[in-house]
């Protein structure tokens, strides 16, 4: 059933979403963070108990020092932490303070994703609220650097790798990750890593960094989103010489046995995730992201912003735009429709000083005015299955996208 609008005594109002198709939240949320408004207390816990050390080692829901007192009395954090309780503005502005007085890109890169592992709110908070600054170091160009190293830097797994290894058995890989309800994937092979060529496995970096911009600028929920690298091996001498990369080494498959992987995966994202699971084809070599693009759009959810034309200001709020309708195809004049959308949000102040695209610090205002120019397109085609259409779209894509604040704990 679609989400309705409830409206509320101080004129505010929150959606009231069903936990299975909404883009808010979904049956993986077991806080129920994504439902809540910023004021309402929320329990962490379904099955069992969420608490002590093993919360604060869960990056979703770890707060670090803005645990209040109540919190830490009501979920044994007591003893764990220093007395202090500081404010999520007081922990980003320490954080910001942190970054910079690195010297290099990667040094900050490190640091971003290492926040990341143990506090995703607050990660998000330092994006969304500096992305002109963070933007540049969570992707490109530092992502490139961290690409290229990734052997060396490489801490945590971040997203799913299928080898051909695991050829056979490639559903059973994605049913090995923990979330359910998976709504935009990034994918790559590593064979034309920006302009670096190919990185291989380490290619990961890139999905990583677009998903995360996928959240920060387009409102995605981390929980929904899946990056994906395909290993078919590396052509890459010094990957293959390097006693510290990370994937298979051996010289990449091609012909039968990769367009036999790639279509068990193909598969396999329908199969575990449905077909409204939007797939992005990302840096894979022109060869192969022509034929995969022309082979696939016609049975499955996808696009690829390098042929497709897409840039940190569309893909965001294309993403949101598609999902938040339920589109089951990409059709090109959703493209254009975004394309369209980004356009209309230039001032002609913004004109004549020269500028062809808004201030990058708009960038969620945008990509809620793109959102609702794709999903209207969408029904305009017939291609929506979120039913009925919401009254305002741009009202509804703000409404859906992900907040970074901190939930309050019972």
């Amino acid at each position: 059933m679609e989400s309705t609008m409830k409206e509320l005594g101080d004129s505010a109002s929150v959606l009231d979403l069903d936990p299975k198709t909404a883009v808010g939240g979904g049956v993986e949320d077991v806080y129920g963070e994504d439902f809540a408004t910023e004021d309402q207390l929320i329990t962490p816990w379904t099955v069992s108990v969420a608490s002590g050390y093993s919360l604060l080692r869960d990056p979703r829901h770890n707060k670090g020092l803005a645990f209040t007192e109540k919190e830490r009395d009501a979920h044994y954090l007591s003893g764990l932490l220093p007395p202090v309780v500081l404010s999520q503005q007081l922990q980003e502005k320490k954080l910001m303070n942190s970054i910079r007085q690195y010297q290099l890109p990667i040094q900050k890169y490190m640091a971003m994703m290492e926040l990341e592992e143990r506090n995703e709110r607050l990660f998000y908070k330092l994006l969304i609220d500096n992305v002109e600054e963070l933007l540049p170091v969570v992707y490109t160009p530092t992502v490139g650097e961290a690409c290229q190293k990734y052997g060396s830097i490489f801490r945590r797994p971040q997203g799913l790798y299928i080898s051909l290894k695991e050829k056979g058995r490639v559903l059973d890989v994605l049913k090995n990750w923990p979330e359910r309800s998976i709504q935009v994937i990034v994918v790559t092979d590593g064979e034309r890593i920006l302009g670096l060529g190919d990185l291989g496995c380490q290619g990961m970096g890139i999905p990583v960094g677009k998903l995360s911009l996928y959240t920060a600028l387009g409102g995605i929920r981390p929980s929904a989103c899946l990056p994906i690298t395909i290993d078919v091996g590396t052509n890459n001498e010094k990957l293959l010489n390097d006693e510290f990369y990370i994937g298979l080494k051996q010289r990449r498959a091609t012909g039968q046995e990769y367009s036999e992987l790639l279509h068990e995966f193909m598969s396999a994202v329908k199969q575990c995730y449905g077909e409204k699971v939007l797939i992005q084809f990302e840096d894979f070599a022109n060869h192969n992201a022509f034929e995969l693009l022309a082979k696939y759009r016609t049975s499955h959810l996808v696009f690829n912003d390098d042929i497709q034309g897409n840039n940190a200001y569309i893909f965001p709020g294309f993403g949101l735009g598609v999902v938040m309708s339920g589109a089951i195809r990409v059709h090109d004049d959703m493209l254009l429709a975004a394309s369209e959308a980004l356009a209309e949000q230039v001032t002609d102040a913004e004109y004549e000083k020269g500028l062809i695209y808004p201030p990058f610090s708009k960038i969620r205002k945008i990509s809620a005015e793109i959102a609702a120019k794709v999903a209207a397109k969408a029904y305009e085609l017939g291609l929506a299955s979120r039913i009925p259409r919401p009254a305002s779209l741009v009202k509804y894509a703000e409404s859906c996208m992900y907040s970074p604040v901190y939930r309050n704990y019972r």
